[in-house]
């Protein structure tokens, strides 16, 4: 076997077995499906937005994450008298909530710069190859996967915020729906040039040129400067041991790796024979990590504020942090009731993910976003840039209150666990803070308890939010009315849903056998080579 690929739909995944079935490593497989799920996944991810890639090679032992997420825009020019910014609110149906889009909701787009340094740094083929089938797409149009039409139908306040997105997705006066065709148009011209022309297409091309003059003319903050000089960085893995694996999490500017480290070192404490999968003492054991994690994270802001980042990640994770909460976690458990919660910040919402495994071992977890997209396109372009500076959550002191040229941080973690110093398992997830209750389950279902990937990865799930636990249909009602007893808050959802991630994963088994897993939730797909 060539190779696996689990990803958020169909063509995407069809993208990455392309090119292994072409003599493509991961890396080649994992970018072409990225640009693939930017046209066949745009219910949740643009070309407009930024990410991260994690991986590792066995051959040389070695990890790399490469951190493309956004910066903050506005370097070397004045904030302009009237911003182009402005709310608008969608109905999820038991709640309502604002989004902020306009050219002023822009931030340093790393998606482009991102895929074409890693496709240059560990890919064999060239960029071209890599984009064809995204090309393909953009000439053809993409049947809309159920999905991703029903997400946009969701969104339709954002996707038909301008006349340019209405014309792309509600042409016939509604939101593109299931099995329809739906186009960009000038997008076809935009990849043909950036397969030309690589990342200065984006660093100072047209697509560049474009994209700066149209944030001057009508309230933005994206200069020029602030594509010339933005990076990626190549930055080494949080490595953390888990019973007889090594876990490998990015580092910041992911915030949820930092944070999905500090909950499995809680959990290592804790024999997981003692916690029959889907009881009550199970769930209880989830919400007490959980609201552990989310009281130790104000620790962690303050510490990644005031000291180096590789002094801040010793000093939250040192063993003599952690182990205060794994007394409170056994306190909550031998007394039968919760320890006290703590909210924390929702997140950007629309995200995908995908997973590979070649068969030299080579893996990739990418997870990708764009927030919900700015609400227009760049004219010419077919480019939908992302809204990153208009997402509450990253911006806590208040919207464009962070200095230009400063990283956002992120939820995003692709995880890859080692065993032997060989790929074990590799995931990740969207979803905004719930990444980590995704990621945390996925992980502990495999390695805790041994299920089989595809059950491990959609078995039901629960998520604490401001003290309830969030449980997704599935669980036993038994269990979880237990917990209720025991005076822990609970919400019972009659579904499955969205909000609970979409942990797209591939493994080797212990007999060397690839195997790959999509998240139902969010329209996951494989494909095996």
């Amino acid at each position: 076997m060539a190779g696996v690929i689990a990803a958020g739909g169909p063509l995407t995944a069809a993208a990455g077995a392309a090119m292994l079935q072409q003599g493509g490593n991961a890396v080649d497989a994992a970018v072409a499906a990225a640009f693939v799920s930017f046209i066949a996944e745009i219910g949740v991810v643009h070309w407009g937005g930024s990410g991260i890639a994690h991986l590792y090679d066995p051959q040389q032992q070695r990890s790399v994450v490469y951190d493309f997420f956004s910066n903050t825009p506005g370097l070397g020019a004045n904030q302009p008298a009237e911003l182009d910014f402005a709310r608008v609110v969608v109905d999820f149906g038991a709640a309502t909530q604002d989004f902020y889009l306009g050219r002023a909701a822009v931030a340093v787009p790393g998606n482009i710069f991102g895929l074409c340094q890693l496709a240059v740094g560990y890919g064999r083929l060239p960029l071209p190859t890599l984009l064809e089938p995204a090309l393909q797409l953009a000439r053809d149009g993409v049947i809309m996967e159920p999905f991703q039409a029903n997400t946009c139908d969701l969104l339709s306040p954002l996707y038909t915020h301008t006349a340019e997105l209405r014309a792309i997705f509600a042409p016939h006066g509604r939101v593109v729906q299931p099995g329809e065709r739906l186009f960009i148009p000038h997008l076809a011209d935009t990849l043909t040039a950036l397969a030309e022309e690589g990342e200065g297409l984006l660093r100072h091309g047209r697509l560049a040129q474009t994209l700066v003059a149209d944030q001057q003319q009508n309230g933005g903050l994206l200069t020029a400067a602030d594509l010339e000089r933005y990076a990626v960085h190549k930055v080494d893995s949080i490595r953390i041991p888990y019973r007889d694996y090594e876990l490998l999490l990015p580092p910041p500017s992911s915030t949820g790796g930092v944070l999905t480290a500090f909950s499995l070192q809680q959990l290592a404490h804790f024999d997981m024979a003692h916690f029959p999968h889907s009881s009550a003492r199970h769930l209880q054991l989830l919400y007490e990590v959980m609201a552990a994690t989310n009281r130790a994270r104000p620790y962690w802001e303050q510490w990644s504020e005031t000291l180096p980042v590789a002094a801040a990640i010793a000093r939250f994770l040192d063993e003599g942090f952690v182990r205060p909460y794994v007394t409170q976690i056994e306190a909550a458990l031998r007394h039968g009731r919760p320890a006290p919660p703590a909210a924390e910040p929702d997140g950007p919402n629309h995200t995908s993910h995908l997973s590979v495994i070649d068969a030299d071992g080579l893996a990739v977890g990418l997870t990708t976003t764009a927030g919900e997209s700015a609400g227009y396109v760049v004219p010419g372009t077919g480019f939908i840039p992302n809204n990153m500076m208009g997402e509450e959550d990253l911006h806590p002191q208040g919207f464009h209150s962070r200095p230009p040229g400063v990283r956002l941080p992120t939820m995003m973690a692709p995880a890859i666990v080692l065993q032997g110093g060989m790929t074990r398992l590799v995931t990740g997830s969207g979803g905004s803070i719930r990444i980590r209750s995704a990621i945390l389950q996925t992980l502990s279902n495999v390695l805790d308890y041994g299920l089989p990937l595809a059950e491990a990865v959609n078995r039901a799930r629960v998520h604490l939010e401001n003290g309830v636990l969030q449980c997704e249909a599935g669980y036993d009602a038994t269990a979880v009315t237990t917990l209720e007893k025991m005076g822990y808050p609970v919400n019972r959802w009659p579904h499955r849903s969205i909000y609970f991630g979409g942990a797209h994963s591939v493994a080797r088994a212990a007999d060397g056998r690839l195997e790959a897993a999509g998240d139902n939730r969010r329209g996951g797909a494989v494909a095996r080579v």
